[in-house]
Formats: structure tokens, C-alpha cells, sequence
């Protein structure tokens, strides 16, 4: 099973690009130039680990129902599971209030959804 937190950041500041020292606010307006963090490609999942369950984590901010970025994780990097913050799906993980009273979190659905779920892939692939 492998978890890709691909949610962490789409762009970062490389080392050979920070500055040394600490940025003076006294210089004004500060620009900033990132890269694009680089995707796993696809082949990660057809040729290196072709029988490994992929759970990708997505930061969906457009809730309107045109937004399919998590669907389209699924397409094209074709993993098993998409855990995303807005997103419609055949799943939804609800707490009930009483079980928040009771201090049950969500991770914990989560996590025995997620094994249900590779128990049955395992049993797929074999």
C-alpha cells in the first residue's frame, strides 16, 4: 500500500534558490518565483508497482459539481483511492454527533475503510 500525500504543495522554492539569509522586510514588496513540485507519473502504478494500492490524499477548493479533480486522479494515475476535502463520491465518511461525543475521529472510519478496501483489492489481484 502506498500513500502519496500529493495535497502537501503543488510548488516549492528550490535550495540553490533560497536566500542565504533572512529576507528584510525594510526591501518592499517581495516576489517570489516557485517550480512545480514534479508529479509521480503514471508508470509508478503500471510498471514499478503494478499490484500495489495507491491512496492519493487531493486539496479540492472548487466544491461546484464541473470540479473533478479528484475523479481525474483516479484516471489518469490510476489509484485505487482518492481522500479528498470536498468530494462527492459513492463514499462519505460520516461521524454521528453522539460518536464525536464519544471522541471517535474521523481517521479512524477512514483508516477501516481504507483496509476493507485493500483486503478486497488483495483478494482482486491474486
Amino acid at each position: 500500500m502506498f500513500y502519496l500525500a500529493e495535497a502537501l504543495s503543488d510548488f516549492y522554492i528550490p535550495v540553490s534558490e533560497m536566500p542565504e539569509h533572512k529576507i528584510q522586510s525594510s526591501g518592499g514588496l517581495l516576489q517570489i518565483t516557485m517550480k512545480m513540485v514534479p508529479k509521480i507519473p503514471s508508470s509508478l502504478v503500471t510498471d514499478l508497482a503494478p499490484k500495489v494500492f495507491i491512496i492519493s490524499f487531493k486539496l479540492v477548493t472548487d466544491p461546484s459539481p464541473h470540479c473533478n479533480c479528484a475523479d481525474n486522479t483516479l484516471e489518469v494515475y490510476q489509484h485505487q483511492v482518492v481522500v479528498a476535502n470536498i468530494f462527492e463520491s459513492e463514499i462519505n465518511l460520516l461521524l454521528s454527533d453522539d460518536k464525536v461525543e464519544k471522541g471517535i475521529e474521523i481517521k479512524e472510519k477512514i483508516v477501516d475503510n481504507l483496509q476493507s478496501q485493500h483486503t478486497t483489492f488483495i483478494r482482486n489481484k491474486n
